[in-house]
C-alpha cells in the first residue's frame, strides 16, 4: 500500500502562524503512511521563508513567492513542484490525524478515485460560542452538519482536506487564481470551481471519506461576529462569481433552504434561539454578498 507517493502542499504567509505551521508539518511527518513528500509554499514573506529554512523545519521542498500571489496561485506553484502520484492540500493551521494519508490512499485504491477528500473537525483554540450552530461550521473551515456521514461521491470537499491524482489536477490546470483567499479578500469557492471542471472533463466528483480526518484550529478572532459575517458576505459574493462563470449554484441554494426551513424549525423546537438568530443573520448576509456581486458586475 506504500507504492503511491503523496505530495502534500501546505501554503503559509503570516509570521504569527509560524508555530501553527510547525505543528502542521509535524503532524504530516507523523503519518502512518510513510511515502509522503511535504511541499511548503511561502507566499510573499521572505523573513518567514528564511525562518523556516534556518530552523530546519522538516519539509522536503520549500518555495518562496516573491510577492503575495494568494492561496490559489501558491497552491498551483506547489502542484508544479510536486513529484507525487497524488497531490493533497493542507492548511498551515491544521493538524492531520495520524492515519489521514493512509485513508486517502486506501480510498484511491479501493474506489479508483480521481480525487478524494475527508472530514474536517474543529479544534477549538478558543471556546466555542453558544450562538454558532454546527450547520454553519463552513464559516470556520470545518465539515458542517448536513454533509454526508458515509463514504460517497460529493461535488467537493474543502481546502484543508482535499486531494487529486497528479495527472488529473495538472490536466485541469490547477486552481483559478481569481478564486481563493488573497490578503484581506476572503474569496472562496476555489475547490468548488476546480471540482466542477473535473466533473465536466471526467464525469465524476470527489470521493468523500469521513475516516480521513483533519483537525482545523479555530482561533478567537475567527469567532467574532464581524469576521463570521465577513466570511458569510464573501461566501455569497464567491457564489455569484461561480454563477457568472456558468456553474450551477443549486447545491448552495438547496442548503440555504435547508438552513432557513428545516434547521430553523428544529432550533425553535429545541429553544436554541441564539443559534436560530445567527442562522437567519448569516443567510441574509450571504444573500447580500450574492447581490453585491450581481450589481457590481453589471455596472
Amino acid at each position: 500500500m506504500q507504492d503511491l507517493l503523496v505530495s502534500i502542499v501546505i501554503c503559509t504567509y503570516q509570521d504569527e502562524r509560524y508555530g501553527d505551521f510547525v505543528e502542521a508539518v509535524n503532524s504530516l511527518n507523523s503519518q502512518s503512511y510513510r511515502n509522503v513528500e511535504i511541499v511548503a509554499v511561502v507566499d510573499g514573506n521572505r523573513e518567514l521563508y528564511e525562518r523556516i529554512t534556518g530552523d530546519g523545519v522538516e519539509v522536503d521542498r520549500i518555495i518562496l513567492n516573491r510577492e503575495n500571489l494568494g492561496l490559489s496561485a501558491s497552491r498551483n506553484r506547489g502542484i508544479k513542484e510536486a513529484n507525487g502520484d497524488i497531490i493533497a492540500f493542507f492548511d498551515d493551521d491544521a493538524i492531520a490525524d495520524r492515519e489521514w494519508v493512509e485513508e486517502l490512499v486506501r480510498t484511491y485504491e479501493e474506489r479508483g478515485a480521481m480525487a478524494v477528500g475527508g472530514r474536517i473537525l474543529p479544534l477549538w483554540v478558543a471556546e466555542k460560542p453558544r450562538f454558532l450552530p454546527e450547520e454553519c461550521y463552513w464559516l470556520i473551515g470545518a465539515t458542517y452538519r448536513g454533509f454526508p456521514e458515509e463514504m460517497t461521491e460529493v461535488r467537493n470537499t474543502f481546502g484543508s482536506n482535499i486531494s487529486f491524482k497528479a495527472d488529473v489536477i495538472r490536466e485541469l490546470g490547477g486552481f483559478k487564481r481569481e478564486m481563493g483567499v488573497r490578503g484581506k479578500y476572503l474569496l472562496q469557492g476555489e475547490e468548488t470551481e476546480l471540482c466542477e471542471r473535473m466533473r465536466a472533463r471526467f464525469g465524476c466528483g470527489i470521493i468523500y471519506n469521513p475516516d480521513a480526518v483533519v483537525y482545523h484550529k479555530v482561533f478567537a478572532e475567527r469567532l467574532k461576529i464581524g469576521f463570521l459575517l465577513r466570511r458569510s458576505f464573501w461566501q455569497g459574493y464567491s457564489k455569484w462569481m461561480m454563477k457568472k462563470m456558468g456553474y450551477s449554484v443549486k447545491e448552495e441554494s438547496g442548503f440555504l433552504r435547508y438552513l432557513l426551513l428545516k434547521s430553523t424549525i428544529e432550533k425553535l423546537k429545541k429553544a436554541k434561539l441564539m443559534e436560530l438568530a445567527f442562522i437567519v443573520i448569516c443567510t441574509s448576509v450571504v444573500g447580500l454578498g450574492y447581490l453585491s456581486g450581481f450589481f457590481t458586475s453589471n455596472r
